[in-house]
């Protein structure tokens, strides 16, 4: 391995965590609902048992966001990546074993609580090997692999891997195997990041100093807030609308469920060059803003909207999601106040607001669908708002061009 950090490794690391992110952290998360039916047939489930499981793995997120961020930051990302990448696959093939409601509940979460660790240690890792003007493609990049994710887990698993496998346990077992070879290839393959050398276990940040300094920044809670808010949004906005269209406005199942593949299908395409643009306009709220605006003015007109109209408003609005995402993400490493060692125990913090309204969001917003089919979206469009309100209104002090490009170090 060269003694600096050249093109080709850093495009090399770029692929690993695009891997990561799409067959750790969204792949085996995201082909629960295609499976649903399959393991409820199984285990003799209820509806309401299938809500249960399905969110029980963003409630486990609540907890283990923050700790993320701090073990990051503490004993370094390509350690953190190559133990929850194991966990997550130990723990992923786990469900495949559940002959019961309750043990596929523990399981879930146990998987969830681990799983959940990967999107900050990798989120923080691409912020420390792309630091200055090529962060925010960077971020895309990673966001992309995580978009893939969530497309393919609902796209293969239940009309491809599932027969082929022999049956949801079968996927079960196979995506936690992918995630234990993607955990290799960091072991043998990734280097430790720029600025972020080799050091003996627990010897990094403290952590009483890094939560006591960014409890203090400004930016922090204005991200996490603004995140809080979207990801209520959206979390409902999504898990809702497939169930709206067949039972309110009498859609069939597969256009009902097709609108969903697209709205992450647009997104995955998207946040790349939503990233791209945002490093040449300087700016990140030029891109997050409209992406508000938009996603509130959707939400709005979707109780009003039947046939191509629903189809368009899903498309629009997904062009922005995981582009918002990142460029979030983004805004948390360049934000003033912000020390680059903290960055993860940041994320992390960000992270678990999010979390909660990624919880709170979509049960909130079904109690009105007892008043009106409709109800929901008013409510989080009313999310989305008060979002873009606390963006417009408490500006994040950043320069995407303040942080000098990580000094190499000789390798060891």
């Amino acid at each position: 391995m060269p003694p600096t950090p050249n093109t080709a490794t850093r495009f090399w690391m770029m692929v690993l965590m695009i891997l990561t992110g799409t067959f750790v952290a969204a792949m085996p998360m995201s082909c629960m609902p295609a499976l649903f039916k399959e393991i409820a047939d199984d285990l003799g489930l209820s509806l309401v048992q299938v809500g249960t499981i399905w969110g029980i793995g963003s409630l486990a997120g609540i907890f283990v966001s923050l700790a993320a961020g701090v073990l990051a930051d503490r004993f370094g990302t390509r350690r953190i990546i190559v133990v929850f990448c194991v966990l997550a696959g130990i723990t992923g093939a786990a469900r495949g074993l559940s002959g019961s409601f309750i043990v596929l509940l523990l399981t879930v979460f146990l998987n969830g609580a681990v799983r959940l660790i990967i999107p900050v240690a990798v989120t923080k890792n691409i912020g420390l090997w792309f630091r200055g003007r090529r962060l925010g493609l960077a971020m895309g990049l990673g966001a992309m692999g995580m978009g893939l994710g969530l497309m393919l887990g609902p796209l293969l698993s239940a009309s491809v891997l599932s027969p082929w496998l022999g049956g949801w346990r079968g996927v079960m077992y196979f995506l936690g195997g992918l995630s234990v070879i993607v955990a290799l290839f960091w072991w043998l393959l990734a280097r430790d990041a720029p600025g972020q050398p080799s050091v003996p276990a627990g010897t990094g940040v403290p952590i009483r100093r890094a939560i006591g300094e960014l409890v203090r920044v400004r930016a922090v809670w204005v991200i996490g807030l603004v995140l809080l808010f979207r990801v209520g949004s959206f979390m409902g906005m999504t898990g809702y609308v497939p169930i709206y269209l067949r039972d309110f406005l009498n859609w069939a199942p597969a256009p009902a469920d097709g609108t969903l593949s697209a709205f992450y299908a647009v997104s995955t395409v998207c946040v790349v060059p939503l990233a791209f643009l945002s490093d040449r306009l300087g700016s990140r709220r030029a891109i997050m803003i409209p992406a508000l605006v938009v996603g509130f003015v959707a939400l709005m007109i979707m109780p009003l909207a039947d046939g191509v109209l629903v189809w368009v408003l899903m498309i629009t609005s997904g062009m922005f999601m995981d582009g918002f995402m990142s460029l979030t993400t983004t805004l948390v490493a360049e934000a003033d106040g912000i020390k680059p060692e903290y960055f993860g125990t940041a994320l992390g913090m960000a992270f678990t607001l999010a979390q909660v309204g990624a919880v709170a969001g979509p049960p909130l917003g079904n109690l009105l669908a007892d008043i009106n089919g409709g109800a929901p979206f008013y409510f989080w469009g009313g999310l989305g708002l008060v979002s873009l309100v606390i963006l417009l209104f408490f500006p994040i002090a950043s320069s995407i061009t303040s942080r000098p490009e990580p000094v190499a170090k000789p390798a060891a």
